[in-house]
């Protein structure tokens, strides 16, 4: 399969684990065994009743209907939003506590930005009992007030990034410097499919269950399990490598990913990784990097918490190299005004991030017939607030 990684975790150019000594016995203790713990039988059992019985899923497909009048193609929504604590983001945290609870790891850290990885992370150490440590930007805690309060009230110390932007590139740094003084108790679950091998491997796998689903619900729908289109917004990149993992070897499925552009692409407040950023390493792994002519990583700037990051998964960095997904970037404003339009018209109001990926639809042009499948990867209770002040509410 030319679009995974190889046995070095390598993606074509990208991937691999650069990665301090100190971490060097954890991450060969994960990569030795996380494949094998992920094909037993009873990892599957327990996982898969976990995902049913506990997230709610399968997550419907469903077909809006005004939403496809409007663009003039038959649009359906994943429908992540309706998981068990509002995102994807649950998928991957039950598959990495059901892996760490193998590894006889105690303690667990993460990183959050938008804060969804953070409460996914902070419910499934509640439900085995494990302690929670999250690390968050001081700026996204103001921001994200409300999925901070899930967390606390979960049980999870939730600790703010304070250096840099102080948003999720800073947290992330916090989380890894955490797990070197700490390697032997603790297993981080890194929320996007990021970092060093064996990680952005393993977050695509678990967040495969997103495309696996809209495959056989498809095909419930239309007769087809191929859409023409799948839409999906990236900041690392881990719905839309859910989104688009079934669908890789298909090259007649056209798969776009939706960067942030912030307050436009050369406004130097952007996030859009894949038009600023030129090869280099980034927490752990080589990939595509916003940073200056001297390697210094760039302050990245998006009004979503979730996309505001100065990389993409090396996943993702090898299906824009080799051009097997498009990579496109939208704006504050016009994601702001999807998100207020998917509200108005189907009367659900989504993640910010998701509505990225929405508002790339009006810059398509359709025949009328295509079947396109947007990962609707969030909900936006959390984002409240931000749209109230943006549209005067």
């Amino acid at each position: 399969m030319k679009y995974q990684a190889d046995e070095n975790g390598y993606y074509g150019n990208f991937g691999g684990a650069y990665i301090p000594e100190m971490l060097y016995p954890n991450i060969e203790e994960l990569k030795s065994q996380y494949l094998q713990m992920i094909a037993d039988p009873a990892f599957k059992k327990e996982f898969d009743s976990l995902l049913r019985d506990y997230v709610g899923r399968p997550s419907p497909l469903y077909l809006a209907q005004r939403l496809s009048e409007k663009y003039g193609a038959n649009i359906y929504l994943k429908r992540e939003d309706l998981n068990h604590t509002g995102a994807h983001k649950i998928n991957n945290t039950i598959g990495q506590i059901l892996l760490a609870e193998r590894l006889g790891k105690k303690r667990i850290i993460a990183e959050t930005g938008a804060g969804q990885h953070g409460v996914a992370t902070a419910t499934v150490c509640a439900l085995k009992g494990l302690e929670c440590v999250v690390y968050m930007g001081a700026v996204d805690i103001a921001r994200q007030a409300p999925n901070v309060a899930r967390m606390r009230m979960m049980g999870a110390t939730v600790i703010p990034a304070e250096s840099g932007s102080k948003t999720l590139k800073d947290a992330t740094n916090e989380a890894l410097r955490d797990w070197i003084n700490n390697p032997d108790s603790t297993h981080y679950i890194i929320g996007s499919a990021v970092g060093p091998h064996p990680y952005p491997d393993m977050v695509a796998r678990f967040q495969s269950i997103i495309s696996e689903e809209t495959k056989w619900q498809l095909k419930e729908h239309t007769g087809s399990e191929y859409p023409d289109y799948v839409l999906a917004c990236v900041g690392g990149g881990s719905n839309a490598m859910g989104m688009f993992y079934h669908f890789l070897e298909d090259e007649r499925v056209k798969l776009i990913g939706v960067e942030a552009a912030g307050r436009g692409v050369n406004t130097g407040e952007s996030a859009a990784t894949t038009f600023l950023g030129k090869e280099g390493v980034l927490h752990g792994s080589r990939s595509i990097v916003m940073q200056t002519e001297d390697g210094q990583v760039v302050e990245p700037y998006s009004i979503s918490a979730g996309l505001d990051y100065p990389g993409i998964g090396p996943q993702h960095a090898h299906l824009y190299a080799t051009k097997r997904a498009q990579y496109v970037s939208i704006t504050d404003d016009e994601a702001m005004h999807a998100g207020l339009e998917l509200a108005k018209l189907e009367g659900i109001i989504p993640a910010i991030e998701s509505s990225h990926a929405l508002a790339q639809l009006s810059k398509m042009s359709f025949k009328g017939d295509e079947c396109v499948a947007v990962c609707l990867s969030g909900r936006g209770d959390k984002d409240l607030d931000t749209y109230m002040k943006y549209f005067n509410l």
